[in-house]
């Protein structure tokens, strides 16, 4: 695959005015500020109550500046939805370079998976290898999905990683259950369309842009719907469109490979089938993925869709009487 280089800024830098408003705009956006080992710490949804708009922020922030995440009024009717809209002229970088979750941070008890613009920065992750990719800059943020404040030891861990000084680096908290935390990870729907392109072995330079929606859940009592209806929401109710500059053959192939039906796990709602296994790592990778994709070719004009919504599978998951 050929190495796939962003133009201008780096994410770090690019995610820095992002940061700085979720920091300004602490009270309004109901989320809270405070320092840690030198960190910023920014809770989303531990102590404060956080958000959807907190959480449209740091969904923006998961992209590295860029992308734009935004929340669409549903229209009405049995089973509407406010969906989110993700959008990226850089769907590479933004999705696998910043966006997904691939950094493992562990200390004691203390177990949480960093996304953001601080992984390019710590450049430890064979998969910037791949991407030919890396960013340095004086300022760091990361995001873990966690109910918990990290230790100090992941706080320096993460400092030095990137080599920025502790009190440059901004951690920002997410629970599964919180609003802030529901938002960022329906906002990944994007992002796991380019992860299993990635699976399945498409060059990912031939990736050129990206636009998906997905269907904000409801809330959830406790982790494991939490976590389900989140998943399920991409899983059964998120769209993906991709623009590729391929032959039609590969384009095609392509399309056929990525909706979430194609997975031998696919039928039953996430918590479910994440009960059933009873860990994360033995579900079909391959499940992972939007539930509809059309593969826009650019180079011949042709599109190529696969995959279907299904909300069946939706309204048993969301709760919907």
């Amino acid at each position: 695959m050929s190495s796939h280089k962003v133009t201008g800024p780096g994410v770090a830098k690019l995610t820095k005015p992002l940061v700085d408003r979720l920091i300004a705009n602490a009270e309004s956006l109901r989320v809270g500020v405070s320092r840690h080992g030198g960190a910023v710490i920014v809770d989303a949804g531990i102590e404060h109550r956080g958000g959807i708009q907190a959480g449209l922020v740091v969904a923006e922030i998961c992209l590295g500046g860029l992308g734009t995440v935004t929340a669409i009024p549903a229209l009405g009717g049995k089973g509407a939805r406010v969906r989110l809209s993700v959008s990226t002229s850089n769907p590479v970088i933004a999705c696998l370079g910043s966006q997904y979750a691939g950094w493992n941070l562990q200390a004691g008890d203390f177990f949480a998976l960093g996304s953001g613009p601080a992984r390019a920065q710590a450049n430890i992750e064979e998969l910037f290898q791949e991407l030919g990719y890396s960013d340095t800059y004086e300022h760091a943020a990361i995001v873990l999905e966690t109910d918990q404040i990290p230790p100090l030891e992941i706080i320096e861990k993460v400092a030095s990683t990137c080599k920025v000084k502790p009190e440059n680096l901004t951690v920002i908290l997410t629970p599964t259950r919180s609003l802030a935390g529901d938002t960022q990870v329906v906002a990944r729907v994007l992002e796991v369309s380019m992860h299993k392109a990635h699976t399945v072995g498409f060059p990912l330079d031939k990736i050129v842009d990206g636009i998906a929606e997905a269907p904000l859940p409801p809330p959830a009592p406790d982790f494991l719907t939490a976590m389900g209806r989140t998943n399920d929401a991409i899983l059964f109710g998120g769209s993906v469109q991709l623009w590729v500059d391929s032959d039609d053959a590969d384009a095609e192939n392509l399309a056929k490979k990525l909706p979430s039906n194609t997975s031998s796990d696919y039928g039953k709602p996430f918590a479910e089938v994440f009960s059933h296994y009873g860990d994360f790592f033995k579900i079909d990778p391959l499940l992972f993925s939007p539930a509809l994709v059309t593969v826009n070719n650019l180079a011949t004009g042709n599109s190529f869709t696969a995959g279907l919504i299904n909300h069946d599978l939706l309204n048993r998951s969301f709760g919907d009487a």
